[in-house]
């Protein structure tokens, strides 16, 4: 019993987590890590050209998730009480930003400081806002809970900085100690998205049916949903797929999200060619952490499901 996940929304929020972990990586280098300022404006104009397309790829992938595309704007209305309308908000200015940036290093060749910290600033503000929009519903105890926000964070660094060190390495760049990085980052969301499986396996419910419809008696059994036809809350509510079929993708985005790229990216880091196995790498940990969110949603047990445990 659990959520449906929407396809744009793990597309959405995979693909800008790891333009996020590529604009830390591209900026860190802009303040004198891997290669300095000089090898920023080497990687800079492509690396901030796969930031962008990144983000807008992601941008569109938001819009097919809206029933009514031309009131996106909308979206942006509650922002004083709503994490989804500040995310609105700060995900165009975070690529705003980083269209500054390549601007800057496109006409005048210079990155400067001030542009790469406003570059750091926009991604830690989109993803405390990204990841709020989950963390902070408190009825879905699976996501209420600072693990949520971390991993957002270490997962997006993981792949962004997989894909700066395929991108160093292509550009003749040395690569190695953002390759170094990304085995970290990697290593770390592993540690955190284990201890949120951890954690969700020992989540005891908080309510029952008795509690669901205020009556006592201490065995009620559900023979009907009460109504013959579809409805919002069963299509949005239920993925439709087997206990067995979430226990695989579990599997499969524990190995192909974390302990493959761990692999590939030491690899890289002993061949005398590493473009090879970093860029794949990035290739195969993407592809995990899209099952990753698809996970994140599905393992939800949402508290209105005990209305419709006859639903499936």
């Amino acid at each position: 019993m659990s959520m449906r996940p929407a396809w744009s929304v793990l597309f959405l929020t995979t693909l800008i987590g790891c333009a996020q972990g590529l604009a830390v990586a591209l900026a860190l280098a802009v303040l004198g890590l891997f290669g300095g300022p000089g090898a920023a404006r080497v990687a800079g104009g492509p690396g901030l050209l796969m930031v962008l397309a990144l983000g807008v790829v992601a941008l569109i992938a938001s819009f097919l998730h809206l029933g009514r595309p031309e009131r996106a704007w909308r979206a942006a209305a509650m922002w004083r009480t709503s994490w989804l309308s500040r995310e609105v908000i700060v995900l165009p200015a975070f690529l705003g930003v980083a269209a500054l940036c390549w601007l800057w290093l496109s006409r005048l060749h210079a990155w400067p400081v001030w542009l790469a910290l406003a570059l750091l600033a926009g991604c830690g503000t989109l993803w405390v806002c990204t990841a709020m929009i989950y963390a902070g519903v408190r009825f879905i105890r699976e996501w209420a809970t600072p693990l949520t926000l971390l991993n957002f964070v270490l997962m997006g660094l993981a792949s962004g900085f997989a894909l700066a060190a395929a991108l160093f390495a292509a550009l003749g760049l040395p690569a190695a100690e953002l390759a170094g990085w990304a085995l970290g980052w990697t290593l770390l969301a592993f540690l955190g998205r284990m201890a949120a499986l951890l954690r969700t396996a020992r989540l005891v419910p908080a309510g029952s049916l008795q509690t669901a419809i205020g009556v006592r008696s201490k065995r009620i059994v559900q023979i009907s949903r009460g109504f013959t036809a579809g409805s919002f809350n069963l299509h949005e509510f239920f993925h439709g797929q087997p206990e067995a079929v979430v226990r695989g993708v579990q599997g499969g985005f524990v190995l192909l999200g974390f302990i493959v790229p761990l692999a590939l990216l030491g690899a890289g880091l002993g061949a005398s060619r590493p473009l090879p196995w970093f860029a794949l790498a990035w290739l195969v940990q993407m592809a995990g952490l899209l099952a990753e969110r698809w996970h994140f949603f599905a393992q939800v047990n949402h508290p209105q499901n005990r209305y419709y445990a006859a639903a499936h």
